[in-house]
Protein backbone atom coordinates (compact mmCIF):
# COMPACT_ATOMS: atom_id res chain seq x y z
CA UNK A 1 0.00 0.00 0.00
CA UNK A 2 1.36 3.44 -1.09
CA UNK A 3 -0.13 6.11 0.63
CA UNK A 4 0.48 9.74 -1.45
CA UNK A 5 -1.02 13.32 0.08
CA UNK A 6 -2.69 15.84 -2.54
CA UNK A 7 -3.16 19.28 -2.13
CA UNK A 8 -2.87 22.85 -3.70
CA UNK A 9 -4.07 26.23 -2.50
CA UNK A 10 -3.09 28.75 -5.70
CA UNK A 11 -4.49 28.19 -9.19
CA UNK A 12 -2.70 25.86 -11.56
CA UNK A 13 -0.89 27.14 -14.68
CA UNK A 14 -3.57 27.48 -16.59
CA UNK A 15 -5.71 28.85 -14.36
CA UNK A 16 -7.83 25.79 -12.89
CA UNK A 17 -8.98 25.98 -9.33
CA UNK A 18 -6.76 23.92 -6.28
CA UNK A 19 -9.29 21.37 -6.79
CA UNK A 20 -9.20 21.01 -10.18
CA UNK A 21 -5.69 20.58 -9.84
CA UNK A 22 -5.80 17.92 -7.23
CA UNK A 23 -8.32 16.19 -9.14
CA UNK A 24 -6.10 16.55 -12.17
CA UNK A 25 -3.48 14.86 -10.56
CA UNK A 26 -5.27 12.17 -9.27
CA UNK A 27 -6.10 11.30 -13.09
CA UNK A 28 -2.17 11.58 -13.81
CA UNK A 29 -1.20 8.65 -11.36
CA UNK A 30 -3.15 6.46 -13.46
CA UNK A 31 -0.40 6.91 -16.05
CA UNK A 32 2.20 5.80 -13.51
CA UNK A 33 3.45 2.34 -14.48
CA UNK A 34 3.96 -0.17 -11.93
CA UNK A 35 1.24 0.76 -9.72
CA UNK A 36 -2.55 1.06 -9.61
CA UNK A 37 -4.55 4.03 -7.79
CA UNK A 38 -6.67 1.92 -5.23
CA UNK A 39 -8.81 4.99 -4.18
CA UNK A 40 -9.22 8.60 -3.04
CA UNK A 41 -10.25 9.92 -0.22
CA UNK A 42 -13.03 12.50 0.02
CA UNK A 43 -11.25 16.49 -0.62
CA UNK A 44 -10.78 19.07 2.57
CA UNK A 45 -10.47 22.67 3.05
CA UNK A 46 -7.44 22.98 5.25
CA UNK A 47 -5.94 25.97 7.08
CA UNK A 48 -2.03 26.50 5.92
CA UNK A 49 0.49 24.54 8.12
CA UNK A 50 1.79 26.77 10.09
CA UNK A 51 -0.53 29.37 10.41
CA UNK A 52 0.15 31.97 7.32
CA UNK A 53 -1.64 34.46 5.33
CA UNK A 54 -2.04 32.17 2.92
CA UNK A 55 -5.28 31.24 1.34
CA UNK A 56 -6.82 27.51 2.49
CA UNK A 57 -5.95 24.01 1.38
CA UNK A 58 -7.39 21.75 -0.83
CA UNK A 59 -6.15 18.34 0.68
CA UNK A 60 -7.05 14.81 0.26
CA UNK A 61 -5.10 11.23 0.08
CA UNK A 62 -4.74 9.07 -2.56
CA UNK A 63 -4.10 4.81 -2.66
CA UNK A 64 -2.24 3.27 -4.55
CA UNK A 65 -1.00 -0.50 -5.29
CA UNK A 66 2.04 -1.68 -6.57
CA UNK A 67 5.61 -2.28 -6.82
CA UNK A 68 7.37 0.53 -7.35
CA UNK A 69 10.82 2.10 -6.68
CA UNK A 70 10.66 5.11 -3.89
CA UNK A 71 12.80 7.67 -6.10
CA UNK A 72 10.90 6.27 -9.17
CA UNK A 73 7.97 7.18 -7.67
CA UNK A 74 8.94 10.75 -6.59
CA UNK A 75 10.24 11.64 -9.95
CA UNK A 76 6.58 10.91 -10.91
CA UNK A 77 5.17 12.56 -8.56
CA UNK A 78 7.26 15.63 -8.75
CA UNK A 79 6.59 15.26 -12.54
CA UNK A 80 3.28 15.90 -12.31
CA UNK A 81 3.81 18.82 -10.02
CA UNK A 82 6.03 20.21 -12.83
CA UNK A 83 3.05 20.17 -15.17
CA UNK A 84 0.59 21.67 -12.82
CA UNK A 85 3.12 24.43 -11.94
CA UNK A 86 4.86 23.73 -9.17
CA UNK A 87 7.59 25.92 -8.16
CA UNK A 88 10.03 24.99 -5.60
CA UNK A 89 11.04 27.69 -3.11
CA UNK A 90 10.51 28.73 0.42
CA UNK A 91 9.34 25.45 2.20
CA UNK A 92 5.60 25.83 3.18
CA UNK A 93 5.25 28.63 0.71
CA UNK A 94 1.72 28.16 -1.10
CA UNK A 95 1.98 26.03 -3.90
CA UNK A 96 -0.44 25.18 -6.93
CA UNK A 97 0.04 21.33 -6.24
CA UNK A 98 2.10 19.05 -3.77
CA UNK A 99 2.11 15.36 -3.83
CA UNK A 100 4.06 13.94 -0.84
CA UNK A 101 4.93 10.21 -0.34
CA UNK A 102 3.58 10.06 3.05
CA UNK A 103 4.21 5.90 3.15
CA UNK A 104 4.76 2.72 1.61
CA UNK A 105 4.53 -0.25 2.93
CA UNK A 106 6.05 -1.04 5.86
CA UNK A 107 9.43 1.19 4.33
CA UNK A 108 11.34 2.74 6.76
CA UNK A 109 13.69 4.96 4.77
CA UNK A 110 15.89 8.15 6.20
CA UNK A 111 17.63 8.85 3.29
CA UNK A 112 18.28 9.64 0.09
CA UNK A 113 14.82 10.96 -0.59
CA UNK A 114 11.55 10.04 -0.44
CA UNK A 115 12.35 9.94 3.71
CA UNK A 116 9.63 7.35 4.39
CA UNK A 117 7.41 7.62 6.26
CA UNK A 118 6.95 11.50 5.69
CA UNK A 119 8.95 13.20 8.53
CA UNK A 120 5.80 15.27 9.45
CA UNK A 121 2.56 13.27 8.88
CA UNK A 122 1.87 12.03 11.73
CA UNK A 123 1.57 15.73 13.10
CA UNK A 124 -0.73 17.15 10.42
CA UNK A 125 -4.33 16.54 10.65
CA UNK A 126 -4.76 17.27 6.78
CA UNK A 127 -3.00 14.53 6.19
CA UNK A 128 -4.18 11.94 8.87
CA UNK A 129 -7.79 12.42 8.18
CA UNK A 130 -8.29 11.77 4.43
CA UNK A 131 -5.71 8.97 5.23
CA UNK A 132 -7.75 7.37 7.79
CA UNK A 133 -10.82 7.25 5.26
CA UNK A 134 -8.27 5.23 2.43
CA UNK A 135 -6.62 2.98 5.23
CA UNK A 136 -8.18 2.76 8.10
CA UNK A 137 -6.12 1.26 10.57
CA UNK A 138 -2.89 2.36 9.24
CA UNK A 139 -0.02 1.60 11.38
CA UNK A 140 2.57 4.20 11.65
CA UNK A 141 5.98 2.02 10.60
CA UNK A 142 8.02 4.08 13.32
CA UNK A 143 5.88 4.87 15.71
CA UNK A 144 4.31 1.98 15.69
CA UNK A 145 0.10 3.70 16.51
CA UNK A 146 -2.94 3.91 14.36
CA UNK A 147 -4.15 6.11 12.59
CA UNK A 148 -6.98 7.15 14.46
CA UNK A 149 -4.70 7.30 17.99
CA UNK A 150 -2.67 9.70 15.96
CA UNK A 151 -5.57 12.13 14.89
CA UNK A 152 -6.32 11.35 18.68
CA UNK A 153 -3.72 13.05 20.08
CA UNK A 154 -3.56 16.03 18.20
CA UNK A 155 -5.12 19.85 18.71
CA UNK A 156 -7.81 20.60 16.66
CA UNK A 157 -7.42 22.28 13.41
CA UNK A 158 -9.28 23.30 10.21
CA UNK A 159 -10.43 20.10 8.64
CA UNK A 160 -13.57 20.20 6.56
CA UNK A 161 -14.84 18.57 3.61
CA UNK A 162 -15.54 20.12 0.69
Amino acid sequence: MILVAIGANLPGRDGADPLTTCQRAVRAMHDIPDVRLSTVSRWYETAPVPPSGQPNYVNGIARLEGAIEPPVLLARLQAIEAEAGRRRGVPNAARTLDLDIIAMGDLVCAAPDPVLPHPRAHLRLFVLVPLAEVAPGWMHPVLHRPVEALIAGLPPELVRPI
